[in-house]
């Protein structure tokens, strides 16, 4: 089935909706809640998320400079075959550094990344880590943690800013619908 034929079939364009921030500043929760509000819309997508990834198919890296651009690498590649298969991805990965995330735009294509920037003070990022990930790696017991002792550079020129320290989940998602939504969907004339 040729790419147009995939478009007209699913009713849509395909994007990388590319979410980045902290450590618990709501990455996932959005994702998930974004995907629910795409379905019921009509829309095809799926959730490449940082945790997901990194289990399984990046379970050989760790968190060193080199692996993280390798986990991103491949999760750029594996986001470029869904859009080359009009389907949405939503990407909730930390993505540290404006370099990796140029490195996963130029791979997608600049034209298909939307880069969405949860922003959320560390503060709060830290008093919503249920897994303790914030409080061990202070302690010396996790090195290389984002946001603690490893950098992340707030995107320069994000497509959307999402603040979770004031937004909901839902207020989050309605924002970024209203953002693609025109986007996305497939004009027929």
């Amino acid at each position: 089935m040729q790419n147009q034929d995939k478009k007209s079939l699913l009713k849509q364009y395909s994007k990388a909706i590319w979410i980045t921030g902290l450590p618990c500043s709501g990455k996932t929760s959005i994702s998930i809640a974004l995907k629910k509000k795409l379905s019921k819309e009509g829309f095809f997508s799926v959730i490449l998320d940082g945790d997901v990834i990194r289990k399984g198919i990046n379970n050989d890296l760790n968190f060193s400079e080199k692996d993280r651009i390798e986990n991103i690498r491949r999760v750029a590649e594996i986001s470029k075959i869904f859009i080359n298969n009009n389907v949405i991805t939503i990407n909730a990965f930390i993505s540290p550094t404006e370099n990796i995330r140029n490195m996963a735009a130029k791979i997608i294509g600049k034209d298909n990344f939307i880069e969405i920037f949860v922003n959320c003070p560390v503060e709060i990022c830290e008093k919503r880590d249920v897994k303790g990930l914030y409080k061990k790696a202070r302690n010396g017991e996790i090195k290389n943690f984002t946001g603690i002792d490893s950098v992340y550079e707030n995107p320069v020129n994000p497509d959307l800013i999402i603040n979770t320290d004031k937004l909901s989940i839902d207020d989050s998602v309605n924002k970024i619908y209203e953002f693609i939504k025109n986007i996305i969907k497939l004009n027929y004339k």
